[in-house]
């Protein structure tokens, strides 16, 4: 990853055109030749980092957006699509999506968003949905998939919520060994809203009377959540919507989906603020147990948390987090690395997370590798949570956090791991259709970008053998 090339072809350009200077004296500036400077704009040459610095040291530009994360999401994310029946076999190869990625992003994702509606549209035939009728023929993507799509591309990190939410946290939480009380009187205290406890709903707000009602079977850790999410929908609604404005969704479903998701994070990055869960979670070695237990958070709140650290300047470990159910599809996903997930269907099942329902209250770790030779850690565990009462249904869940190789010395899970051998690191994929594994005895459908030899005399770990 160190030697990686890096590609900002569209990024050099942006920051001339903004600067309104001409390639000549744009060259002139950064000390380097015209055709030079043409070859970067154009993505034919990498970016050199003497070009690195003096675009930092000339225009005070920030060199952490120069990052290959969204161009990588979107290679996968377009190879999935591609491997869809619909386009045949003649798939474009892989230089030539990385090029599109790179030199014509919003491109990629009309195409991205293209493919989204087909399958809707696909998905609506195949259940006889009458829906498809009542649109009077007009095909949109699910509002959730919009979402997911939204903070997928944002990184899973909004700075203006972010730090209002540490902002806010710094001012009402700091010093405060009880948040939920904090959090009680403020809202009290500001907006004259009574707080109080029943078996009902998790959270129920009565804008009329004043009242807002949190479940009393819920952990403390949920109720500091929905309290601070209530915050963010009674004190930042501007932010929220301004940022909503920004995202600008095709439905008004999604718009309101995505404001829960935005006060969620507000309460997550309350709960959880930057800069000292930054430093916690550097000075514990990334430990889930001790973060929540430091913060009054749940592990599935701490894990998520830390795959948010995207902060210019102030990075944290470029972790990925998933959350899958039973049956292996996933509810939650994100990824600061190149390890991406497959929009469509579960995670490969070789992956220790599908594991993690087998053992309950335990921490599996992996080392694993992907098909194009990345090497990463991987941390799983279940997060089942049984209902209150004995006939009440258990969610199940298990989650998944990880990083790249060369990052795992700063977790604590790694010690008294292998990470020299080649042997301890087991092959794991993204998905079947697009993953290049000969002999995977996993697999549950073959590549569609290789075509498929059948010898009908021999028979291996799969049916078939790949060209």
């Amino acid at each position: 990853m160190a030697n990686q090339k890096l590609y900002a072809g569209v990024k050099i350009r942006e920051t001339r055109l903004k600067l309104s200077l001409t390639q000549k004296d744009f060259a002139a500036k950064l000390g380097v030749s015209l055709s030079y400077l043409n070859q970067m704009e154009n993505n034919h040459r990498p970016i050199s980092a003497g070009v690195v610095l003096a675009m930092a040291q000339e225009f005070g530009f920030d060199v952490t957006t120069l990052s290959v994360a969204e161009s990588d999401r979107m290679v996968v994310d377009m190879r999935e699509a591609l491997a869809d029946p619909v386009f045949g076999e003649d798939n474009p190869p892989l230089a030539d999506l990385q090029l599109t990625a790179s030199n014509a992003p919003m491109l990629a994702r009309a195409f991205l968003n293209l493919h989204r509606s087909y399958r809707h549209s696909q998905d609506r035939l195949a259940s006889l949905n009458e829906a498809l009728g009542q649109d009077s023929g007009s095909i949109a993507p699910l509002p959730w998939e919009e979402v997911r799509d939204f903070f997928h591309y944002c990184d899973n990190y909004i700075d203006s919520i972010d730090r209002a939410a540490e902002n806010f946290a710094q001012t009402i939480l700091t010093g405060k060994p009880d948040k939920r009380s904090a959090l009680i009187n403020h809202l009290e205290r500001e907006h004259g809203i009574n707080v109080s406890f029943n078996i009902g709903p998790i959270r129920q707000f009565d804008a009329l009377n004043s009242k807002l009602t949190l479940s009393s079977r819920a952990g403390i850790e949920t109720q500091i959540f929905q309290l601070a999410h209530q915050i963010a929908l009674l004190e930042f609604s501007l932010l929220l919507e301004t940022t909503l404005d920004y995202a600008k969704f095709r439905t008004e479903e999604a718009r309101d989906i995505c404001k829960i998701g935005l006060a969620n994070y507000f309460a997550g990055a309350a709960a959880l603020p930057y800069t000292p869960f930054l430093a916690a979670a550097q000075g514990y070695r990334h430990d889930l147990d001790l973060l929540a237990e430091h913060f009054s958070a749940s592990i599935e709140q701490v894990a998520h948390r830390l795959s948010t650290l995207q902060r210019a300047g102030q990075k944290g470990i470029p972790f990925f987090f998933v959350r899958v159910d039973q049956a292996g599809t996933i509810t939650k996903r994100h990824s600061a690395t190149r390890l991406q997930f497959a929009r469509f269907g579960g995670a490969c099942p070789l992956w220790n997370v599908h594991r993690a329902f087998e053992t309950p209250n335990q921490y599996l770790r992996q080392l694993a590798e992907t098909p194009d030779g990345e090497r990463y850690f991987c941390l799983a565990r279940d997060i089942s949570k049984p209902g209150p009462a004995f006939k009440s249904p258990t969610r199940r869940f298990a989650i998944g956090l990880g990083c790249e190789i060369s990052h795992a010395d700063k977790l604590v899970y790694i010690d008294g791991l292998d990470t020299k051998k080649d042997l301890s690191f087991e092959p794991i994929g993204v998905s079947c259709r697009i993953c290049e594994r000969q002999n995977c005895h996993q697999r549950a459908v073959p590549p569609l970008e290789h075509k498929l030899r059948v010898n009908h005399n021999i028979r291996g770990t799969l049916p078939y053998s790949l060209s």
